[in-house]
């Protein structure tokens, strides 16, 4: 059931102001209306978190990774509400939400496994030495612990998976620390659904009812008073460079800074290398335009950027994406404002002296509806004008022409930090591509060889970040096992008698984890 309520530990909030949901696909609004959170809401959440951290953090590894099962668990339980109010919220299909959903569901039990190993904890003793030669040493152990308190951001894109349950949530509470979310304005219902399916896992488990809270609302005095709070320890975000960036300055100016993880913007360069270009170009276009289109091109991996060289292959290439993309229906956008942007940005390219249009998708009938664009300039033009690569979110992508080998290493030397580059690449390319793969390398988080970029993979091995301005911090990730990295932070113990340690490093190893021993790695 949707109340519109503010979640605040075990307690609901009801606040004098509220809005309501609008439905992208016909402008409507929905019904119920939501409580606007405020300050008092943010000052009783994050107390409620700052109570709650001591004894979460603690809290076993069996514990935890049943807690985050039994979200999981929620979450499906909630059954086909949960896609119907997503799909009204959102404009999505249901076959993307219930997969969505999926997502959500395994991103928390992977991080269960996560949990139950004990890895992430990083368990490192370094036994006395009380003989040694000249000096002794000293007893010394460390794990990982809990930063604090994390805010976490509802995305726009991605209502299930990045939001209220999603990865940051997920691994700020594998991690051991309480979430107190500022829930997406665009999507109140499916927050506040998915906030219960927690708030329960919470107290079916025993935990401070402090572990989590749910802060609907659609004013940045909720978000920038959330972060700028001191018991808030960190911040998971993924939205636009205005919006992170704002929430980075917000948290670098309190009395005591805060790292802010935002996720932000990414053109996820794609380079298309001779012989692949020649061999396959026909074949390769239309899969560019799906990849390009998909979701109305909404992912934060959408590929918005081409480089190849120069040529008749390139133009065959261009050619064929124009005619399939000039086929391709529009697509419904998540928000208004969202669709707005992308317009906005479409038009921008439009005017520009040094950008020809490809072309454009089909026009559509209904409101909030995404025509896809693809566009061409040369290497030369994309150098000289910065607003060439920068984000148009949304199914748009520009096309660079390049002289030599040399000019796309100059295009690539001189973008911003990317979440993905791709490779695509035939025999008789190698040489080409093992010059690029470096280069690429220190642009990005991820390379991929002969695929298309849409998409993550939820694993131990992903990395979905990149340097700035793809994420804030570019040692980090938000998908994955080692997004759980972000909300930990290491503390040696130095000669602690046993009953003072906490119970991972004793020397029983009550918890059964790997532990590295004197530099030696031993099994659990």
């Amino acid at each position: 059931m949707i109340n519109g309520n503010i979640l605040v530990g075990a307690a609901e909030h009801v606040g004098e102001a509220t809005f309501r949901a609008v439905d992208p696909a016909t402008g409507a609004t929905l019904d119920p209306a939501f409580a606007e959170s405020g300050k008092a809401e943010i000052d009783a959440a994050c107390a409620l978190a700052a109570a709650a951290y001591p004894s979460f953090s603690e809290t076993d590894l069996t514990t935890r990774a049943a807690f985050l099962e039994a979200i999981a668990d929620n979450i499906v339980a909630i059954g086909d509400d949960l896609i119907v109010r997503a799909m009204a919220e959102s404009g999505l299909p249901r076959v993307r939400l219930e997969g969505e959903r999926g997502r959500t569901v395994g991103q928390l039990k992977l991080f269960a496994n996560v949990v139950r190993a004990g890895d992430f904890l990083d368990v490192t003793i370094d036994p006395a030495m009380p003989d040694r030669a000249p000096l002794p040493r000293p007893d010394m152990r460390r794990r990982n612990i809990a930063l604090g308190p994390v805010a976490v951001f509802g995305a726009s894109n991605f209502p299930l998976a990045f939001s209220t349950g999603g990865g940051d949530t997920a691994s700020a509470l594998a991690a051991g620390c309480p979430v107190v979310v500022k829930g997406h304005p665009a999507h109140p219902g499916t927050g506040e659904l998915v906030a219960r399916a927690i708030q329960k896992a919470v107290a079916d488990c025993g935990l401070h009812e402090g572990v989590f809270s749910f802060l609907p609302g659609t004013t940045h005095e909720l978000g920038g008073g959330l972060v700028a709070d001191p018991r808030i320890a960190a911040v998971g975000f993924t939205g636009s460079r205005g919006g992170g960036l704002a929430l980075v300055k917000i948290a670098a100016e309190r009395a005591v800074p805060i790292p802010v993880y935002a996720e932000m913007s990414s053109i996820n360069p794609v380079v298309l290398l001779p012989a692949a270009l020649a061999a396959r170009g026909a074949a390769m276009a239309p899969a560019f335009v799906q990849s390009l289109t998909m979701g109305a091109g909404q992912f934060c991996t959408n590929p918005g950027l081409v480089l190849a060289l120069a040529g008749p292959e390139l133009d065959a290439f261009v050619e064929e994406a124009g005619k399939v993309l000039a086929e391709a229906k529009p697509v419904q956008m998540l928000t208004p404002g969202i669709h707005a942007s992308f317009e906005q940005g479409v038009a921008a390219l439009e005017k520009h002296d040094a950008v020809t249009v490809v072309a454009r998708g089909c026009v559509g009938d209904g409101v909030n509806q995404a025509r896809g664009a693809i566009f061409r300039t040369d290497a030369a033009q994309f150098i000289a004008d910065a607003a060439l690569g920068h984000e148009v979110f949304g199914s748009s992508a520009i096309i660079v022409a390049c002289r030599d080998q040399d000019e796309i290493a100059q295009v690539i030397a001189g973008l911003e930090g990317q979440l993905t580059a791709t490779i695509q690449h035939d025999a008789g390319d190698e040489a080409m591509a093992a010059m690029l793969v470096p280069l690429l390398a220190a642009k990005v988080g991820r390379v991929l060889a002969n695929g298309w970029p849409t998409g993550v993979e939820v694993s131990h091995t992903m990395v979905h970040g990149g340097p700035f301005p793809a994420t804030s911090d570019g040692r980090t990730t938000s998908v994955g096992a080692l997004a759980i990295d972000r909300f930990l932070r290491p503390v040696c113990y130095q000669s602690l008698p046993e009953a003072l340690l906490p119970p991972v490093l004793r020397d029983a190893n009550p918890w059964g984890v790997a532990r590295r021993m004197d530099g030696k790695m031993t099994p659990a």
